[in-house]
């Protein structure tokens, strides 16, 4: 509970009291002035309990968005791996036939000397 909750809920408090006060004493001014005191309290509440919301999704937001961040990172490792993974692949293939070809050429070349 924020501060504005609390004190909402004081001046609610407060003002149901001097209603009453007022009522019982026929004073119509206290009265008066002990229902705006509430409903000064539940716009003071509904004010905290806004910015508790607001608190709440921007925290949920702000971990969801580390969470989509890590995984996007995982996601970005795992697919530079694949690349590594296919360029030294490639490279041992083309390695394997220039060797290849290079032998049959040796032994052409020693056939016909």
């Amino acid at each position: 509970m924020n501060r504005d909750i609390a004190a909402g809920k004081l001046d609610q408090i407060t003002g149901k009291a001097k209603q009453s006060v007022g009522e019982a004493l026929g004073n119509q001014k206290l009265a008066n002035s002990g229902v705006a005191n509430q409903v000064k309290g539940a716009v003071q509440e509904a004010w905290g309990s806004a910015k508790d919301a607001v608190h709440a999704l921007s925290h949920d937001a702000h971990t969801d968005a580390q969470a989509m961040s890590a995984d996007v990172r995982q996601r970005n490792q795992d697919k530079a791996h694949d690349v590594r993974e296919r360029v030294v692949s490639t490279a041992q293939k083309v390695k394997n036939a220039v060797t290849t070809k290079a032998e049959a050429i040796q032994r052409e070349h020693k056939r016909s000397a």
